[in-house]
């Protein structure tokens, strides 16, 4: 609990965890990781985890964005609606090079005891790059259903999810061009630039 004699708290103490966990998932991986271990590793007791984060996923999750930034920390606004979405799909798929394939599959087996915030991150990062298109006339929000607004992330994940190798742009290019848009125009108008 303490550190060079100084008692951790707050702030600190949070990304003190969270450093110890990002150093713990490089070092044994993410099928090894274990509360005990973060734990250890930060010199401290596993409930200190557990008052923060109720699951290893939800540990490794706040992690990875503390050690590399959350995708929707900044949403796009390339002037186009093509432009937003592919820069958000882009920042996804180099999430997958920025941790090992066994994280991401680990994650991905972990869902049900995620905590559902989780899925709503990419919505809102959605919702917002949609918003930014209807304020430029390039759609009507209010007609797409919300199926619709995930669409690109949802597919972008099941992609990650199979993958055996980085995801490459042709695939970003196929989501948003050939499945996103043409469905985006014929559920609410408008022209979202090609």
């Amino acid at each position: 609990m303490t550190q060079g004699g100084a008692r951790r708290r707050g702030a600190a103490l949070e990304a003190s965890l969270l450093e110890a966990a990002w150093e713990e998932l490089a070092a044994v991986g993410y099928a090894r990781l274990t509360m005990e271990g973060v734990a250890a590793r930060a010199r401290t007791g596993k409930q200190v985890l557990y008052r923060r984060w109720p699951n290893r996923a939800e540990l490794v999750v706040a992690a990875l964005r503390h050690n590399t930034g959350s995708i929707v920390d900044r949403i796009p606004d390339t002037g186009t609606l093509r432009g937003d979405v592919l820069t958000l799909l882009r920042r996804m798929a180099r999430r997958q090079h920025d941790v090992s394939p066994d994280v991401v599959h680990g994650l991905l087996a972990e869902v049900p005891e995620m905590n559902p915030e989780f899925f709503t991150v990419m919505r809102e990062a959605m919702t917002a790059v949609l918003r930014h298109a209807a304020d430029r006339g390039e759609l009507t929000l209010a007609a797409l259903p919300a199926r619709v607004v995930t669409l690109p992330a949802d597919l972008l994940r099941n992609e990650i999810f199979f993958a055996r190798e980085p995801i490459g742009e042709d695939t970003l290019l196929e989501i948003v061009d050939d499945v996103f848009l043409p469905l985006v125009r014929a559920t609410a108008g408008g022209t979202p630039d090609q």
